[in-house]
């Protein structure tokens, strides 16, 4: 690539993600079902208070762009969100990938599901072929600067939390499986319960009450409830009305 006088935005010379591949047939570690769902029921709960829905933009098992001396090298995060850009590339597309030297914008926390093959990596534990990309750790600590880190093991169901600190990260100790995010107005913890129609550990945001956000179907589900027991007060209550006129030798018109 060649210098300009005045340099050029690297956003206006390098690829965007028209131009890159948004997916490697080749690469290992295709997702399982755990590793499909989990990352859904951290999108149904992200919802941050202090930022509009459409300035925040999650992702899952998607090509993150991330070295504009090196515009092929990618990570794949099981999930990451991104906050204070539009949901939408550019405001009129669905991404393909992210492309961090066109978005302007690092993700502000990733979230990894440990699995047999990736363990080592995603903990930082391999040491890295001068010859190859850097692994996931140094990417979003060194090059990313991903304030916050998490990794989640699917087997014990044991949450870590790393946060930036002096540009290293420095493991959280969790008293409890919550962790609270003060710049999010949400935390994230280990959930015992039911998500489509599987009963086990997940991992899902909760609010400043200390309570799970609930999905758009527990919303519909927690409506129904309520209106049902309104509809029961409602029956007893005239049930009790008819009850007192009766007693009063009045025969109400139940019609």
């Amino acid at each position: 690539m060649y210098q300009t006088d005045p340099p050029r935005s690297p956003k206006d010379v390098l690829p965007t993600m028209y131009d890159l591949p948004s997916e490697d047939p080749e690469e290992p570690g295709l997702p399982d079902q755990f590793h499909l769902l989990q990352p859904r029921l951290l999108d149904e709960t992200f919802r941050p208070q202090n930022y509009p829905s459409d300035e925040i933009f999650v992702a899952s098992d998607l090509n993150l762009y991330y070295d504009p001396r090196h515009p092929v090298w990618h990570k794949r995060p099981d999930w990451f969100a991104v906050l204070g850009v539009s949901r939408l590339y550019e405001q009129r597309d669905l991404r393909l990938s992210y492309v961090v030297w066109q978005e302007g914008v690092h993700p502000f926390i990733v979230v990894e599901l440990l699995s047999p093959g990736t363990e080592k990596e995603d903990l930082g534990q391999t040491l890295r072929d001068i010859k190859q990309p850097p692994g996931k750790w140094e990417v979003y600590e060194q090059i990313l600067r991903v304030p916050y880190y998490v990794v989640f093991d699917r087997y014990k169901y044991k949450l870590r939390v790393f946060k930036l600190d002096g540009g290293r990260y420095a493991e959280i100790t969790l008293s409890e499986s919550r962790f609270w995010i003060p710049e999010l107005e949400l935390g994230l913890g280990v959930w015992q319960g039911r998500y489509q129609d599987v009963e086990q550990p997940w991992l899902r945001w909760y609010d400043w009450t200390g309570c799970w956000v609930l999905t758009s179907t527990e919303q519909e589900s927690q409506r129904a409830e309520q209106e049902s027991q309104r509809a029961e007060h409602e029956r007893q209550r005239a049930e009790r009305l008819i009850a007192q006129l009766r007693s009063l030798g009045v025969e109400p018109d139940v019609d």
